[in-house]
């Protein structure tokens, strides 16, 4: 029976809570902005404190009769092509651990694409899995990673036959994608699920010009995060599956183990809104935001001293599988600036945040969202940009190591590393010592340095030069890098 996507049951029924006008003695105590503090009240708006109920006991009855949230996952999982759907409001940082959980134990071996968001990371060491890194497709001229390729997992399967799955991001946040069909297929040929990190993919349901979708692509697990690329509110996350290789019970059990108690209905209302926008008007509001992003890209390729990555500098046998047009990654090199340099110009003298930041790029993403208007100011942006580069600082040298130079040792577990007796080194006396931390430029949020890897001084040598050239490093103890947590004693 087709399901009526002009409903949205979370939305409806927080309606019916006002309209029925509810008397709570729950949670959340600020009783429908009542017991909020005025300045509070006058900064956000009484309108997130009246979206604020509780989800079962007032959204819903105390035993969800009305199966309010049941309903609207059912309708997202039908507008994306997967047969369960769950909401999170966690983040995809949750939903991503809880589809590891599904598929791997202490111990147990995972096949994982190096340049995997920390958050799977912190699965590992949340959960004791051992991991089998696959090296992702570098590129050595610009020096940033694509999506492993499917052989290369067929090779780590061959060489580690007990692993229980694989696990790949795609898109990255610079927009490039795998070959999801292919992996899949290696993956079900040894009757193993395929978990695909789709953070920055939920949108590509929505039109046939953008990169294939994971669910459609034949993926087992899809994690996607609703706040990043829809319109969900921040911390709106589901995860998806299809198939029959992870039980959806044993998905859920997972995922409660991780979860509130407590959820958001204003992050489920805007899950639940967006999917309806979508599944009503997708391909339209897409078919838009892909006009716009290729007119905005021509402009921005005709500034002189920038140049927008595109299919020809990211795709290719060497490259990436395919890629989304909607992150517009600007290469700052020709202006001899660095991605760092450029954000904090726009943003103190053109009120612009952009998205990703790195050695020499910025990224500004593009959504359906975006218009002329708001993509006019950020074209006028860059060109002025363009103009002050050459009154700017020199630019720091960050020293990015070469691929082969980059990758490190995985010499002890990840969750062995981070919870076993560490002490604090000197930077300057760490290489050849074993991390006990996480060290992650952000954004884009993929490690550097990992909890159980050996450090080596190429490695560190790039994390000081892009501190001191204005990298966001929020994760280590020492947040200066004058010391780095080693594991003591270190294991021979």
């Amino acid at each position: 029976m087709a399901l009526d996507h002009t409903r949205a049951p979370v939305l409806e029924a927080l309606a019916d809570y006002h309209r029925r006008e509810r008397l709570a003695f729950t949670p959340p105590g600020h009783k429908q902005a009542r017991g909020a503090d005025p300045a509070v009240r006058e900064v956000l708006g009484d309108a997130v404190f009246l979206g604020d109920v509780l989800a079962s006991g007032g959204l819903d009855d105390r035993l969800t009769r009305g199966r309010v949230l049941e309903r609207a996952e059912e309708l997202m999982a039908d507008a994306v092509h997967a047969e369960h759907t769950f909401f999170t409001t966690c983040g995809s940082s949750l939903s991503v651990k809880a589809a590891m959980l599904a598929v791997a134990g202490p111990h147990e071996k995972l096949l994982i694409g190096r340049d995997a968001h920390k958050s799977v990371v912190s699965g590992l060491i949340l959960s004791g899995i051992e991991p089998v890194w696959i090296e992702p497709r570098w590129d050595a001229e610009r020096r940033l990673a694509h999506p492993p390729s499917a052989a290369e997992y067929e090779k780590a399967f061959d060489a580690h036959p007990d692993a229980k799955g694989a696990l790949v991001t795609s898109p990255t946040p610079y927009g490039t994608c795998a070959a999801l069909g292919d992996l899949a297929e290696v993956c079900h040929r040894r009757s193993v699920p395929l978990i695909v990190d789709e953070a920055w993919g939920a949108h590509l349901p929505f039109h046939p010009d953008l990169p294939s979708w994971a669910m459609d692509a034949g993926a087992d697990i899809c994690v996607t995060s609703i706040h990043k690329m829809g319109s969900g509110l921040e911390q709106g996350s589901v995860f998806h599956l299809r198939g029959d290789l992870v039980p959806a019970d044993l998905l859920k059990m997972r995922a409660d183990l991780l979860g509130t108690t407590s959820p958001s209905v204003l992050l489920y209302a805007g899950l639940d809104g967006w999917r309806r926008q979508m599944a009503l008007r997708g391909k339209e509001l897409m078919g838009g935001a892909l006009d716009l992003a290729a007119r905005v890209r021509e402009r921005i390729e005709g500034i002189e001293g920038l140049h927008v990555n595109d299919r020809a500098d990211f795709c290719g046998p060497d490259g990436a599988d395919d890629m989304d047009p909607l992150p517009v990654v600007i290469d700052l090199e020709g202006l001899g600036i660095t991605g760092f340099q450029a954000a904090d110009w726009l943003r103190e003298h053109h009120g612009i945040d952009a998205h990703l930041t790195d050695h020499r790029r910025i990224g500004a993403q593009l959504t359906h969202a975006d218009d002329e208007e708001t993509t006019g100011q950020l074209l006028a942006a860059l060109r002025e940009l363009v103009r002050v580069a050459p009154g700017l600082d020199p630019a720091p040298r960050v020293d990015v190591p070469p691929p082969a130079r980059l990758r490190m040792e995985q010499a002890a577990l990840p969750r062995d590393a981070f919870f076993g007796p560490a002490e604090n080194v000197p930077v300057a006396e760490a290489a050849g010592r074993i991390a006990a931390e996480m060290i992650t430029p952000y954004p884009p949020g993929i490690p550097a340095v990992l909890p159980g890897e050996r450090l080596t001084e190429p490695v560190l040598r790039y994390l000081r030069t892009g501190l001191a050239a204005g990298m966001n490093l929020p994760d280590p103890a020492d947040p200066e890098l004058g010391t780095i947590r080693v594991t003591h004693p270190d294991p021979e």
